[in-house]
């Protein structure tokens, strides 16, 4: 039975040690790119002591077809589950920009009750004044952040970037469901179907 079985460890091991080389390094290039110099050391020692001893597996096993697939199969998975996890861990900040020709008003008010920092800018759009409006929140926290804008305007434009770094400012408290932010009517007259007008 024992021998039956370590034919089958070698490409299982191989496999899940490529999977969590992977992982760890697509969670540490977004670690870099977002200026997170600390944890993509660290998380750097455990990728390249993990991969050596995978590929040294391999490498040792050239004519073993099944640790080739192995290793390439935990490199897909390996993929995958580094962006699932840092989508989970939701590292680093954002910038989220509103351009609006209406309710600019209401929006920066949700903002503000939800302790968001807010910068608003008019400006000229190619039909006219619009309002531009700036916030720079947790990675965590944009699917609040866009429930308060839609709520306000379910049409409204906006964009996401990432943001490297950022000092000072105003930082968002705990998590406040929109309803609790926005005036009834917000809610009444969006499930009515019908617009919230500025």
């Amino acid at each position: 039975m024992y021998e039956l079985a370590v034919p089958f460890m070698l490409p299982l091991v191989i496999f899940l040690a490529e999977t969590c080389v992977v992982t760890v390094s697509t969670v540490r290039i977004i670690s870099v790119s977002r200026g997170r110099k600390v944890l993509a050391s660290v998380l750097g020692t455990f990728e390249i002591t993990i991969w050596l001893f995978a590929i040294g597996q391999v490498m040792k096993n050239l004519n073993d077809w099944t640790c080739f697939v192995a290793f390439a199969a935990g490199f897909t998975i390996g993929n995958f589950l580094g962006v699932m996890l840092e989508a989970k861990l939701a590292i680093g900040n954002l910038v989220v920009r509103v351009i609006t020709h209406r309710n600019g008003g209401e929006i920066v008010e949700a903002l503000k009750a939800g302790d968001y920092g807010v910068t608003s800018i008019d400006a000229q759009g190619a039909t006219g004044a619009v309002q531009v409006i700036l916030t720079v929140i947790p990675r965590k926290e944009l699917a609040n952040v866009v429930s308060l804008i839609k709520a306000c305007d379910p049409k409204v434009f906006y964009s996401i970037d990432d943001l490297q770094a950022a000092a000072a400012g105003i930082a968002p408290g705990p998590r406040v469901s929109p309803r609790k932010l926005l005036p009834s009517f917000f809610w009444q007259a969006r499930q009515a179907g019908n617009p919230v007008s500025g």
